[in-house]
């Protein structure tokens, strides 16, 4: 073959593959089609009743040598005591400073040479207490887990560090507009004797007064193994897992949890409160109500309807408070579902010298979304709710907190795997629906912490109720004073 014959194939060659290359070019003068989200289907999910009551959740997942349990007691803010606000939060904090034979240095070292993690957190209605662990070391990392649920040691000292940092921080909390706002709406919405309506960390008051005595006492009454869970997740067997469980857990005895009994929430109404805060660059806007508790049968529409309104970045409210006209970094809404009907918030931080336009656009959002949504934003809201659920399943820890909700709210072991297409099935009515019913801004609470000179008049001139004026102390109270009782 000659050399120019050889270069003329070449040059023939190239030209057919730009050719194939320009024929598959993709078209970038859109975005692509997203096409169906994916169908999320989990391993199968074990459940058993343990001989002393205990409940037993267990799923397989076999691509990492990593076991996450999680322990979930029925023990959380709503059970605080009236003249012990914010016990729960503290006795949680208190489980992991110490426990067994180890003080709080010796039980962190333990975990720390296992390469495993152990947490402890405080919920409004549940106390968890979590273990990540490499499977290797699975029976020695769940001794230091059953020590720290069945055995803490409630230390002295350790109690006044924690009653000390909790303090300092409720100090903090004078300056922290955010903490203001959060304080100031639930109080606004439930009143102080609804544990929705106080601060889980109690009042300076409350938190001076706890002993190790109340400690233990709510430790006893209420973590016992029939007002429990533990959820294991990862590389191992249940017939592995079930018999340490037993021989760690199995001499924990039930005993009888007192009723809870919640107030009735009182009844949402227009209330605007205005929390003075000399000098802030920016006032912090909480609106919204009482919503709904979890076990609504609106739960989806809810979900799809509030991703529309301003769950999601591409949100109205998002939009319209950020892209369009740049008062804030971000506006959101959500509802918060639990046992009890917990609130709708629509939030954001916005400049101080906007705060008026801001609160109307917030009403104009929440007032339009009442009305039709068109076909092509319900489906982003649905696609967006729906594309990002199964990425809250892909870690051990994540599968173990999601399957905590199968024993707070009693759902069933094949919940999550109809979850995508419950949420596709919502439709243009059912949005429609739930926003006329559960979003109503004529009974909105309206609440700004920013500085009173400069956003008073253009609240007022809103003209949207009577205005209430309040201080930083009225709200959280003195600033406490941090030391040793």
């Amino acid at each position: 073959m000659t050399p120019r014959l050889q270069v003329s194939l070449v040059l023939a060659a190239l030209g057919c593959s730009a050719s194939a290359l320009s024929a598959q070019a993709p078209d970038r003068s859109r975005p692509p089609d997203l096409g169906p989200p994916p169908t999320l289907s989990l391993p199968p999910i074990a459940r058993e009743t343990l001989p002393n009551g205990l409940t037993l959740y267990f799923m397989a997942k076999r691509d990492v040598p990593l076991v996450q349990v999680n322990v979930v007691v029925r023990a959380g803010q709503v059970h605080d005591p009236d003249d012990r606000p914010g016990l729960a939060g503290l006795t949680a904090a208190m489980l992991d400073e110490g426990a067994g034979s180890r003080n709080a240095l010796e039980l962190a070292d333990a975990v720390d040479y296992l390469g495993a993690s152990l947490s402890v957190g405080g919920g409004v209605h549940e106390t968890t207490v979590s273990l990540h662990t490499p499977v290797t070391r699975l029976d020695a990392a769940l001794e230091l887990l059953a020590d720290v649920v069945l055995r803490p040691r409630f230390d002295g000292e350790e109690l006044e560090r924690q009653r000390r940092q909790r303090l300092t921080a409720m100090a903090q909390w004078h300056d922290e507009a955010r903490i203001i706002a959060q304080s100031a709406f639930g109080e606004a919405l439930y009143g102080v004797r609804h544990p929705y309506g106080r601060m889980a960390t109690g009042t300076p008051a409350s938190l001076q007064a706890m002993t190790v005595d109340d400690l233990r006492r709510f430790h006893a009454t209420y973590f016992v193994p029939n007002n429990a869970a533990v959820i294991v997740v990862g590389d191992t067997d249940l017939e592995d897992i079930r018999p340490l469980l037993e021989r760690l857990f199995g001499a924990w005895r039930s005993g009888t949890v007192p009723a809870y009994h919640a107030p009735a929430a009182p009844s949402s109404r227009r209330q605007v409160l205005l929390v003075d805060k000399p000098g802030a660059a920016q006032s912090e806007i909480r609106i919204g109500l009482v919503g709904v508790s979890r076990d609504t049968p609106d739960y989806y529409a809810l979900n799809v309807m509030n991703t529309v309104l301003g769950g999601s970045f591409a949100s109205r409210l998002n939009q319209t408070l950020r892209e369009e006209k740049q008062y804030t970094y971000g506006a959101r809404s959500g509802f918060s579902f639990g046992p009890l009907a917990g609130p709708f918030t629509a939030s954001a931080a916005v400049q101080t010298a906007v705060t008026d336009s801001a609160l109307f656009y917030f009403l104009r959002e929440l007032n339009g979304i009442r009305e039709s949504v068109p076909e092509e934003e319900l489906d982003r809201g649905r696609n967006y709710a729906a594309l990002r659920f199964p990425a809250a399943f892909q870690a051990v820890a994540q599968i173990a907190a999601q399957l905590e909700d199968l024993y707070l709210y009693d759902l069933p072991l094949d919940y999550f795997n109809g979850y995508v297409q419950r949420l596709l099935g919502v439709t243009r009515a059912d949005v429609r629906r739930v926003a006329r019913q559960y979003v109503v801004p004529a009974r909105m609470t309206i609440v700004v912490v920013g500085d009173r000179s400069q956003v008073e008049a253009g609240i007022r001139a809103l003209r949207l109720g009577d205005l209430t004026v309040k201080s930083i102390q009225d709200v959280l109270g003195p600033v406490p004073v941090v030391g040793t009782r």
